[in-house]
């Protein structure tokens, strides 16, 4: 369990780290109006690729993506909460498939960010069961609400409340950064867990 919340915990601290990094290589990049794939690459027709900014987006998410499936399988040694465990490795494949397949590659990139997203909120809304209080209720709130958004952004385009106040670039991330958050709390829960209820 904790070498599975020590990889969680730096696998959410790099990629945060990384990504302010390429934010700043890209000229003219912008939160609000930028999407956080498009460091590795802008979808067609008007694909930009810029580096380093696309070189760093890229392994960064491909680490973040490996290190969460190395904690699945740790965690499920050490305490076989398997449902749990499948919905966090896949969260962590398909976030691999966003750092091998960029915004350019087309159909592939949206579905790995797709399952990349929705995995990740439910891993943390499932996380509740098997946590400790408070950090189960945090778990819950925030997968919940990442669900929230995602499904906004899907049926509602550009006409959902965050686009309109945050933009595109701010709505994915009040998708993307709850959940990245999320990893990294799990990882420090699972590092201290003499002193809370472990995962069972």
């Amino acid at each position: 369990m904790t070498v599975a919340g020590a990889l969680l915990f730096i696998g959410g601290l790099q990629w945060f780290m990384i990504v302010m990094a390429a934010e700043t290589m890209f000229p003219g990049y912008g939160t609000r109006a930028n999407d956080l794939s498009d460091l590795a690459s802008t979808v067609a027709p008007n694909i930009s690729l810029i580096q380093p900014s696309a070189f760093l987006f890229n392994v960064t998410t491909f680490l973040l993506g490996l290190f969460i499936l190395a904690s699945a399988y740790l965690i499920h040694r050490a305490s076989g909460a398997r449902i749990f465990c499948i919905i966090l490795a896949v969260a962590g494949i398909s976030a691999m498939g966003v750092g091998i397949f960029p915004g350019d590659t087309g159909v592939i990139h949206g579905l790995a960010a797709l399952v990349t997203f929705m995995t990740s909120s439910l891993s943390a809304v499932a996380a509740c069961r098997h946590t400790g209080k408070p950090f189960a209720y945090i778990s819950a709130v925030i997968g919940v609400f990442s669900l929230i958004v995602l499904l906004m952004a899907m049926f509602s385009g550009g006409s959902s409340l965050f686009w309109q106040a945050f933009g595109r670039g701010g709505e994915e991330r009040f998708i993307a950064y709850p959940v990245v958050l999320w990893f990294t709390g799990l990882g420090g829960y699972l590092m201290g867990a003499s002193s809370c209820k472990p995962i069972d």
